[in-house]
């Protein structure tokens, strides 16, 4: 038993074993009320190989929390959709960055049919 325990302890430790970090959770959140107006930030000039991710408020500990803008490296053959609050029936929910393949603004994972070029 513990002789499996300190393989896996090795292996962990030589980054052989894929663990999900906190940053890579999906987050959702809902609220009765929608965050306040976007600030105004400055675009910088392009930087080849980046996209620009503009800033957007996110929900952190009961109140909302500016985070400005910065460059992302580029994935070719995506679309870089920002987060987003999107209001439904009088409750806000938060929507994540994404990259979309097609950009017809669905994520790949959710489209019935991406990569359909007669697709309206």
């Amino acid at each position: 038993m513990w002789t499996r325990k300190l393989i896996a302890a090795a292996l962990l430790a030589a980054g052989m074993i894929a663990t999900p970090l906190p940053g890579m959770a999906q987050v959702s959140v809902e609220l009765d009320f929608g965050p306040p107006a976007p600030r105004y930030e400055a675009v910088p000039p392009p930087r080849p190989g980046y996209t620009w991710a503009p800033g957007y408020y996110y929900w952190d500990g009961g109140r909302h929390v500016w985070r400005s803008g910065y460059w992302i490296a580029e994935q070719p053959g995506y679309v870089y959709y920002g987060p987003t609050w999107v209001e439904r029936d009088g409750r806000w929910a938060y929507r994540g960055p994404r990259w979309d393949r097609d950009g017809d603004g669905v994520p790949n994972r959710y489209d019935a049919r991406p990569n359909n070029p007669y697709r309206q």
